[in-house]
């Protein structure tokens, strides 16, 4: 059998065996994911954030630690549920440590923040993650509880990320990539302890040899000067991984461009666009799958520019607006995933832009299984396949995406 058939025999074994399940995972991985509503797009063997986020609070004991970017809640919406397992657990004893990024204060709603302020005993903390890596926020979102489970994705702390966009997550309970997600937040915990006294947080030790990217399981995080032992660099194993791609590279983002954010300008990054070029010019084939927000200038000429390699498609989704209206910052994809020769499944919280990999706080789960790869780049082709994508068109002007505001 040739490979393309067996990867797609693959996928659909995959996919047959889960509809007798009431979720899709690996040991020590559960796969989860943000149907957004009122579109054609239905993950029946996957769970969504609500369910197993509701599921974690409510097992909790002893304590449930948080990271955001921002918080945003919306009376009536899903979020509010969620919050209200995270009451009921102060009041069973639990303890809670949140902590979130300062600039998300300007994204937050103010009412979602007095109200998880006002969880008795909760110690809710801010950290301007600029301070450490200059021009860099805390991107990753994340919860620990117990220590003995986690969860990561792309999912913000946000009822629309809970029902109008598109976003993929992971539920872990591999006991090492726990203890390793829960140093990430101890060592952020220990910075905003710091910087709140005047005082510097040291860069922590790096190991000189290279990391061992042959593991069936590991976490990346960013930047590397502040991570835990045990913890790869996103920034240098993403080159590594694609230049070990032998076939065809699956990637989904919601944002993709050779550019970092400065003020006022946006400066040149080549270290992810080059190893995508490469691996294209080795003859890897690359499906590339970015959102119409990707669309304003100067992005959409370096994805245009992209698209002129030949052995890489691009697509650009655009998801149809709520009946109820429009919805200011929704109706988007945001998962963040890649699959390399449906062996290896990459779920992580960066966009593939600079000032993600270099100077904010992010996670990136790699798993080497092919079950979960079959399952991640199913997921991929669904989108992909669905009437919302678009093949990138290099002759036409892209109007300026309605984020904020149509």
């Amino acid at each position: 059998m040739r490979p393309t058939l067996r990867f797609l025999a693959l996928v659909l074994a995959v996919l047959g065996a889960s509809q007798s399940r009431a979720d899709f995972g690996i040991p020590g991985f559960e796969l989860v994911h943000t149907v957004p509503v009122e579109t054609a797009l239905a993950t029946p063997d996957l769970r969504e954030p609500v369910q197993v986020w509701r599921e974690m609070f409510d097992a909790a004991k002893k304590e449930i630690v948080v990271a955001q970017f921002y918080v945003a809640g919306e009376p009536g919406e899903v979020l509010e549920g969620v919050i209200d397992r995270l009451e009921a657990a102060a009041a069973r004893g639990v303890k809670i440590r949140f902590l979130m990024e300062d600039k998300g204060q300007r994204l937050s709603v103010p009412a979602t923040l007095e109200r998880l302020k006002k969880i008795p005993g909760i110690d809710f903390r801010l950290l301007d993650y600029n301070k450490l890596s200059g021009n860099g926020i805390i991107h990753a979102k994340y919860f620990i509880v117990d220590g003995m489970q986690a969860f990561v994705g792309s999912q913000n702390f946000d009822w629309r990320a809970l029902k109008h966009i598109h976003e993929t997550g992971l539920r872990i309970s591999e006991p090492v990539m726990v203890a390793k997600i829960q140093a990430i937040f101890e060592q952020d915990w220990q910075a905003q302890a710091l910087l709140a006294a005047g005082k510097t947080v040291p860069v922590l030790p790096q190991p000189a040899e290279a990391f061992d990217i042959t593991q069936k399981a590991f976490l990346l995080s960013s930047p590397r000067a502040w991570n835990p032992p045990g913890v790869g660099d996103s920034e240098e194993v993403l080159p590594r991984l694609l230049a070990e791609a032998k076939s065809e590279v699956r990637v989904q983002v919601m944002d993709y461009a050779p550019l970092s954010y400065a003020p006022g300008r946006r400066p040149f990054y080549a270290v992810i666009d080059n190893a995508v070029r490469s691996a294209v010019a080795r003859g890897v084939k690359v499906k590339l799958m970015v959102s119409n927000w990707n669309t304003e200038e100067p992005p959409i000429d370096h994805l245009k520019s992209l698209a002129m390699l030949p052995g890489i498609e691009i697509r650009i989704v655009t998801l149809p607006q709520a009946s109820t209206g429009f919805i200011p910052f929704a109706r988007v994809i945001h998962t963040k995933t890649m699959v390399i020769d449906g062996e290896l499944a990459w779920v992580g919280t960066s966009n593939w832009s600079g000032g993600y990999f270099d100077k904010s706080r992010n996670l990136e789960i790699v798993l080497r299984d092919k079950a979960m790869a079959a399952r991640v780049a199913a997921l991929h082709e669904q989108t992909w396949t669905s009437s919302y994508a678009a093949p990138i068109d290099v002759m036409k002007h892209y109007p300026k995406p309605a984020k904020a505001a149509p």
